[in-house]
């Protein structure tokens, strides 16, 4: 991946190494393409998110940029009306199933969500659907040094991708399906009493505040 080709991204010519996945080259390019999934060490990205979509010359419809190779020649839109409310969309699809108090959440201010919101003039807040957390699920405080608020969670999968493959622990994973779908434990039980060896690892990579660690909660 050390070859440099030739791209195109908003009418600004630019050098990328080739097969690097476009959404990486952009941001190292200082181009901000939002995203809360992606994973530069994954092989083989899950474009869960669905919030990274550009339009590439020459395709028919915008595609996920975090799985996209970067080749010769290539010429990336970042902006157009099809891609803008293709993120709109999925970003208040994540907001209607998201706790959204950010004054009182750890990450306010470092939060993913509101970067995405402040680069894109979205509002944190839904204008189009009706929210779809209705009933609260209990906040996971077993740990000694963090906490899992599951209210807060964007199922981007990263933590688990951490746990598995940074911590190699595999403490947690997906479960449940649909609109239950979340992040827990075999059995769903406490991490206290899972093999989390409660490292931290999928803390680091969380981009909300769905996982922090209790002393920046004080």
């Amino acid at each position: 991946m050390n070859n440099k080709v030739n791209i195109t991204i908003d009418g600004e010519l630019y050098q990328a190494p080739a097969g690097e996945k476009l959404l990486w080259a952009a941001l190292d390019l200082g181009i901000y393409i939002p995203h809360l999934c992606g994973n530069r060490e994954e092989e083989r990205p899950g474009a869960s998110c669905r919030l990274c979509f550009v339009e590439i010359e020459g395709g028919r419809d915008p595609v996920a940029s975090c799985t996209q190779e970067v080749r010769e020649g290539m010429a990336v839109q970042t902006r157009t009306p099809r891609v803008d409310r293709l993120v709109r969309t999925a970003f208040e699809l994540l907001l209607s199933n998201h706790k959204l108090r950010c004054g009182k959440c750890p990450k306010n201010r470092s939060c993913e969500l509101q970067k995405i919101a402040r680069e894109r003039k979205l509002k944190l807040k839904l204008t189009r659907l009706r929210p779809l957390l209705t009933a609260e699920l209990p906040t996971d405080d077993s740990p000694d040094s963090f906490s899992y608020d599951p209210n807060k969670c964007v199922l981007c999968g990263r933590c688990i991708w951490a746990d598995h493959h940074v911590a190699g622990v595999g403490a947690i994973g997906f479960v449940r399906r649909g609109f239950e779908r979340k992040v827990s434990t075999f059995g769903e039980r406490p991490l206290q009493e899972s093999i989390c060896t409660q490292c931290g690892e999928c803390v680091k990579v969380c981009p909300v505040g769905a996982l922090t660690f209790k002393e920046e909660s004080k």
